[in-house]
Formats: C-alpha cells, sequence, structure tokens
C-alpha cells in the first residue's frame, strides 16, 4: 500500500514539473508577445516547486537514491556499515520529526485562517502547506520503517545490501 502512495505521490510531482514548465513558458511567450504574463505567476511556481520537491522524497527514500559519503563508511567493517545505514535512516527520522511539527502547525493555521496570496488570483496559501506536510510525512514514515527492517535484517545475521533492496518506482505493477 505505502509503494502505491509513493508512486502516486511520485507522480504528482512529475505533473508538477510538467506544470513548472508549461506555466513559465507561457509566462514567457505571452511576456514577450503581448506585453503580460499569466497572473500570479511567481506564486503558482512557488507552490508547484513544493511539489516537485517534496512529494517525491519517500520514493527517494524507497529506492535509497539519497546522496551519500561512502569514502570512509567503505573501509569499515561490513557490519559497523549496516549500523551506519539504520543510524542514518534514525538521523533522518530526527531530522524530520521537527520539520513535520513545523509543518503541521504551520498547515493548521493556515487552514483555520483561511488566509490568501495576495495577487489578482487571490489563490489560497493552505495547498502548499498541506503538500509539505504529506511529502514529509511519507518520506519519515519510509525512513522509519526502513530502519526497523535494516535493523530486523542485521539481527538476523544478514546484510543491508542498498543496491539490492531498492525498488524501481517506475515499473507499473
Amino acid at each position: 500500500m505505502l509503494h502505491r502512495i509513493e508512486r502516486l505521490l511520485l507522480d504528482l510531482s512529475v505533473l508538477a514539473i510538467l506544470g513548472l514548465g508549461l506555466l513559465i513558458t507561457t509566462s514567457v511567450v505571452m511576456r514577450a508577445t503581448m506585453g503580460g504574463a499569466i497572473p500570479d505567476t511567481i506564486v503558482i511556481v512557488r507552490e508547484l516547486m513544493v511539489a516537485a520537491i517534496v512529494l517525491p522524497l519517500a520514493a527517494a527514500t524507497t529506492a535509497r537514491a539519497h546522496i551519500v559519503v561512502e569514502f570512509l563508511s567503505k573501509r569499515m567493517p561490513r557490519r559497523v556499515q549496516d549500523w551506519l545505514i539504520v543510524a542514518g535512516s534514525l538521523a533522518g527520522c530526527a531530522a524530520l520529526s521537527p520539520l513535520i511539527y513545523a509543518g503541521w502547525r504551520e498547515a493548521t493555521e493556515t487552514l483555520a485562517s483561511g488566509t490568501f496570496f495576495f495577487g489578482e488570483l487571490a489563490l489560497p496559501k493552505w495547498p502548499g502547506r498541506v503538500i509539505f506536510l504529506i511529502g514529509m510525512c511519507f518520506c519519515w514514515i519510509r525512513l522509519l520503517l526502513m530502519a526497523v527492517a535494516d535493523i530486523r535484517t542485521i539481527r538476523a545475521g544478514g546484510h543491508l545490501d542498498p543496491a539490492a533492496t531498492a525498488e524501481d518506482l517506475m515499473e507499473t505493477p
């Protein structure tokens, strides 16, 4: 089930990137040819950027596709490397926790107040806040589940192979 949600978030991120490209291109063409642009382009681009960056975090975590620095850890014993992977997942959970808390506060306050961006379209502020919160929460859940699974693997005497455990989210189920 989580895999399907991650795939959905990844697909929504792709749509946000396509929307960004279309919006920016249209705005530039309109500005060059008609002297005007799409109203509130900057606000829309900023909100779509949140979706494009935050929504695929859980999928990147599942694929273990985050940037890693291995030049020191590769010199350590395999068992230590395995526990460093677990420590990295748990550190990620700890680092995301304050972001989730702040995102929750911001999303609930924005939803409760019903605030809007100043501009011609008076776009609501809550969608970007909620998207940020959703992306962070699913990334945190995935990190925690991976840490638990990795600990079980290590305790069972196995070794972690990040390349072998990466799921290909581009495949259709």
